[in-house]
């Protein structure tokens, strides 16, 4: 793949700052990922930042819920991106795998972190 696949979490207040700065201190990798809060915007502006985060190229998003605004942003922006995926219900598992595989094309990227991430969840 010519351009670098790009990470993008997309979560309500604080969350996908603190989930990329977990995975930063997990695998020392750093630049994996562009965190999107959706506090403070209507969706036209969580659009925005998205899109603006993707920069144009190949990416998987990542978002904290499979609904809400987060979700809706991101698919309503980028419903004709055919090199752009999208992930709900993102947990650390499934961004560290991402982090070790973001030479991938979007769509095995966003399969292989959501086996891992479906798997990370247990009743122990």
């Amino acid at each position: 793949m010519s351009e670098t696949l790009r990470g993008v979490v997309v979560c309500h207040g604080g969350l996908a700052a603190a989930l990329v700065t977990a995975v930063e201190q997990i695998t020392g990798l750093t630049g994996c990922f562009v965190a999107v809060t959706n506090s403070g915007c209507d969706r036209d502006s969580l659009e925005a930042r998205i899109a603006e985060a993707i920069g144009g190229g190949p990416a998987v998003v990542f978002v904290d819920m499979p609904s809400g605004s987060c979700l809706f942003a991101a698919l309503h922006r980028l419903r004709d991106e055919p090199n752009v995926k999208v992930v709900t219900g993102v947990n650390l598992a499934m961004l560290i795998e991402f982090a070790f595989h973001a030479d991938e094309p979007p769509a095995e990227a966003a399969a292989r972190a959501v086996a891992t991430g479906g798997r990370a969840i247990t009743a122990p």
